[in-house]
C-alpha cells in the first residue's frame, strides 16, 4: 500500500460522470490508502480492482452497520445506523435466509418475463412526453417513473402511492437533516405495516403477497422483518435505476460519437449498459467493517477498522480497463463492480439491466432529436454522499 495525505471521504463529483478530482491521491495510491471521515475518523479506502472483488468477498468483513468501528459517512447515516436494514445491512447467516426468500423473483426467466411490461411502460411515458411536446424534464417525465412503475408491480405495492414513496426515498437518501432520514424512515415503516396488514386480510399478486402468505405465515419471518426487506427493495428498486437513466443519457448526450454508434447499431445496447454501469459507477462508497484482522497489499486491516470502496475508482482500475476514462462499448468485460460483489452483489442486478435496455434503447429509438435543453454546465446533479443522478436534466428533441 501507499500512504498519502488524508482525502476526505465521500467528496461531491465535479463532473456527474466523473470521480471527484480530489479523488486523484487516491488513484496514485492505488490499491489501499486511508480517507478521512465527515466526524474526523480515519478508515481504509480499496482503490485496487483485485482487492475490492477479494475483499467483498471476504467472510471477514461486515454490512452490519451496528457493528462497533462500521464506518459512517454523514451525520445523516450516522443518526439512523441502529434502524434495522435488510440484506444489505445483515451477514450470514441471517443474509442468506432473506436473499433466498427473494432470488426467485429477481431471477433471469422472471425479469425476461417482466421486459413487456416493462416496454408497455416506457412506451406509456414517451407517448406522454410526446403529447405534451418539448421541452420536458426527463427525470420525472421518464427517468424516475419507469422504475417506479416495475417495482410496484413486482413488489405489489400500489403505484398510486408512487409520489409518497418517492418523497420518502428522496429524505431517506438526501436529508438533507438527520431528523428528515428519522421522519421518513418512520413514514415509511408506518406505510408497509399497514400495506402488508391490508395482505393479510386480502391477498393480491406481487412478491409481498407472496412473502406475506409463505414467509410470514409460516414465522419464518416478522412483520418487522418483512417491512424491512420491502423498504430496501422498494428504494433500491426505483433510486438506483432512475438515476442510471438520467445520467446514463446525460453522459451520452456529452459524448456524441459513442451516442451514434448506440443509435446506428441496437445490438450494442447490452454491451452499452455495462460499460455505463462501469463508467458511472453510481453507488460510490460500499461500507464495510473488519470483523477479524486481514492482511492485503502490504497491509493488516485491523479488527473493528472501516473499509470503504469508492466504486468510482475500482470502476476504473487503469490495469484492468485500458484507457479507463473513455466509453468504449467494445470493452467486452463484466467484471466491473458496480453491482458489488460476493454475497451482497445487488439482487436486482438482471432487472436493472432490463429497464436500462428498454429504457434508453426506446427512448433514442423514438426521440432522434434528443439533446439538453439547456447548457450542460447549468444542470444539478446529486452530492457525493448519496446514489449519484441527476436532480433533473430538461431536454428538448
Amino acid at each position: 500500500m501507499t500512504e498519502t495525505e488524508a482525502v476526505a471521504f465521500p467528496q461531491d463529483r465535479t463532473c456527474p460522470y466523473h470521480p471527484p478530482q480530489a479523488y486523484q491521491p487516491l488513484r496514485d495510491a492505488r490499491p489501499l490508502t486511508r480517507v478521512t471521515l465527515y466526524d474526523g475518523r480515519s478508515v481504509w479506502a480499496v482503490t485496487g480492482h483485485a482487492e475490492a472483488r477479494a475483499l467483498l468477498a471476504d467472510g471477514r468483513l461486515s454490512s452490519d452497520r451496528t457493528t462497533d468501528g462500521f464506518p459512517l459517512p454523514s451525520e445523516r447515516v450516522a443518526q439512523v445506523k441502529d434502524r434495522r436494514v435488510a440484506l444489505l445491512g445483515v451477514d450470514d447467516p441471517l443474509h442468506n435466509v432473506q436473499r433466498r426468500m427473494l432470488i426467485p423473483s429477481f431471477s433471469v426467466k422472471r425479469i425476461a418475463a417482466l421486459r413487456p411490461r416493462i416496454q408497455e411502460a416506457v412506451d406509456r411515458l414517451i407517448d406522454a412526453m410526446e403529447e405534451q411536446g418539448p421541452p420536458a424534464e426527463l427525470v420525472e417525465a421518464f427517468a424516475l417513473p419507469v422504475p417506479s412503475m416495475v417495482i410496484c408491480a413486482l413488489l405489489g405495492v400500489p403505484y398510486a402511492d408512487h409520489d409518497f414513496f418517492e418523497e420518502q426515498s428522496r429524505r431517506l437518501l438526501r436529508g438533507p437533516k438527520a431528523a428528515d432520514v428519522e421522519a421518513a424512515r418512520d413514514e415509511l415503516e408506518a406505510y408497509f405495516l399497514q400495506l402488508i396488514d391490508a395482505k393479510v386480510q386480502s391477498p393480491g399478486e406481487g412478491l409481498l403477497d407472496d412473502l406475506v402468505a409463505q414467509q410470514l405465515a409460516a414465522g419464518a419471518v416478522d412483520r418487522e422483518e418483512l417491512v424491512a426487506m420491502a423498504t430496501i427493495l422498494l428504494i433500491a428498486g426505483h433510486e438506483t435505476t432512475a438515476n442510471m437513466i438520467s445520467l446514463g443519457t446525460y453522459t451520452l448526450l456529452q459524448h456524441p460519437e459513442q451516442f451514434a454508434a448506440l443509435r446506428a447499431d441496437d445490438g450494442l445496447m447490452p454491451a452499452a449498459v455495462e460499460e455505463l454501469l462501469r463508467f458511472l459507477s453510481i453507488a460510490d462508497g460500499m461500507l464495510r467493517v473488519a470483523k477479524e484482522d486481514i492482511d492485503v497489499a502490504g497491509a493488516t486491516i485491523r479488527a473493528g477498522d472501516g473499509v470503504v470502496f469508492p466504486t468510482s475508482l475500482i470502476n476504473r482500475d487503469a490495469d484492468v480497463y485500458g484507457e479507463p476514462e473513455r466509453l468504449d462499448w467494445n470493452r467486452g468485460t463484466l467484471h466491473h463492480v458496480a453491482f458489488g460483489f460476493g454475497i451482497h452483489q445487488c439482487l436486482g442486478q438482471n432487472l436493472a439491466r432490463a429497464e436500462m435496455e428498454i429504457a434508453l434503447g426506446t427512448l433514442f429509438r423514438r426521440l432522434p432529436g434528443l439533446a439538453l435543453a439547456v447548457p450542460a454546465d447549468e444542470i444539478p446533479f446529486k452530492p457525493g454522499d448519496t446514489i449519484q443522478g441527476m436532480l433533473e436534466l430538461p431536454v428538448t428533441w
